[in-house]
């Protein structure tokens, strides 16, 4: 369940601290709710599919789409490696070049292994749960993929 947003000095409203369990339904009635959003919900389910397909059990999300900003520019996801078959990935979602325009063209956002440094530090799971703005804790959602849908 996606809990309400709070406020943590940054200029939109945030998720609270945590890894918040949720199902793609969930996102997309929660989150999906403008046209805008409605299309970079799209761009992150095809996503999502393309990864299932190569065994992940796991994605995280984060970005401006999972805030309170009324126009995001974007998602950030990272995915569980655990299951994934590097044989079926895609190979976009290794493609890091030019800002991950490949990946930000095809499906509107950015996918990044969890296991992978996000700044050099941290790994993208816990790099996506502090606030850029504040530095503050904030929370991500985890949806867990299913092998049949």
């Amino acid at each position: 369940m996606i809990p309400d947003f709070v406020d943590v000095g940054g200029p939109w409203r945030v998720l609270p601290p945590g890894v918040h369990d949720a199902t793609m339904e969930e996102v997309e009635a929660h989150l999906a709710t403008s046209d805008h959003r409605k299309r970079i919900f799209s761009g992150f389910r095809n996503g999502v599919v393309a990864l299932r397909e190569a065994g992940c059990r796991q994605i995280f999300l984060d970005g401006s789409f999972v805030t309170e900003k009324p126009i995001p520019a974007d998602f950030d996801a990272c995915w569980g490696p655990i299951g994934v078959d590097v044989t079926k990935l895609d190979p976009v979602f290794l493609d890091f070049s030019d800002g991950r325009k490949n990946q930000k063209n095809r499906f509107s956002g950015e996918f990044s292994p969890a296991t992978l440094l996000a700044d050099g530090t941290h790994v993208f799971l816990d790099f996506f749960q502090t606030d850029r703005h504040t530095g503050k804790a904030k929370g991500i959602i985890c949806i867990y993929l299913s092998k049949n849908k």
